[in-house]
């Protein structure tokens, strides 16, 4: 996970060394700024601390570089004390786990692109940040993945994240991007019983999501 938090840093931060580059020796009218549709949508393929996680987004463009956006995910939050181990037959386990935890965050914030104007538009970097309501659920650990989903329970909590990230490529059909984000889900009570006897009153950690959608 360190490697795939350098290799995304290398990515987002090596452009921007050239910023004064870019400024030097103007021997020709800067190019317009290119413009993009003000709305995309698409999906998350999300990689984190937990496991894997899927999500979906909703953008809209409401000033020159702040856009407001809507996200809905599925991801599984584990907790930092739980060790897993392999059997005999590969299969793995938790000793002393209890349940499966499962967040699903509607997040409702901003983004603000940074360096526009500054640097080549097929890089085009951003910050965001968002907060809404989070819906966790909790499956008996000891039954099987899915069959446990009839004994699920749920309650609400109210989430939100910060991130980084950046958007590629200068067609104005598709969207592709990557972005960092860290999440934290606070309840409103003890919390959820992962581990046996063990209460977390909040869930928390980092995901790379991978963006890939249609602007129009």
């Amino acid at each position: 996970m360190k490697k795939i938090f350098f290799i995304l840093g290398l990515i987002l931060v090596i452009p921007l060394t050239n910023l004064n580059a870019q400024k030097i020796g103007k021997l020709a009218p800067e190019k317009e700024p290119e413009i993009y549709p003000d709305n995309a949508w698409g999906i998350d393929i999300m990689f984190g601390e937990s496991g894997f996680g899927l999500g979906t987004f909703l953008r809209r463009q409401i000033g020159g570089n702040l856009t407001a956006f809507a996200d809905l995910s599925f991801a599984e939050a584990k907790d930092e004390r739980e060790i897993e181990y392999i059997d005999y037959f590969g299969q793995t386990f938790v000793i002393g786990k209890k349940n499966r935890v499962f967040q699903l965050p509607l997040i409702l914030g901003l983004q603000y692109r940074l360096f526009k104007g500054e640097i080549e538009d097929n890089l085009r970097p951003y910050i965001s940040a968002g907060v809404g309501p989070t819906l966790v659920i909790t499956t008996p650990y000891e039954e099987e993945f899915f069959s446990a989903f009839g004994n699920a329970q749920s309650k609400f909590a109210l989430g939100g994240y910060v991130g980084i990230g950046a958007n590629f490529g200068i067609d104005k059909s598709s969207l592709v991007g990557i972005n960092v984000r860290y999440f934290r889900v606070q309840f409103f009570d003890d919390g959820v019983e992962s581990l046996f006897g063990r209460f977390k009153d909040n869930l928390s950690g980092f995901f790379i999501a991978l963006n890939l959608g249609l602007m129009y």
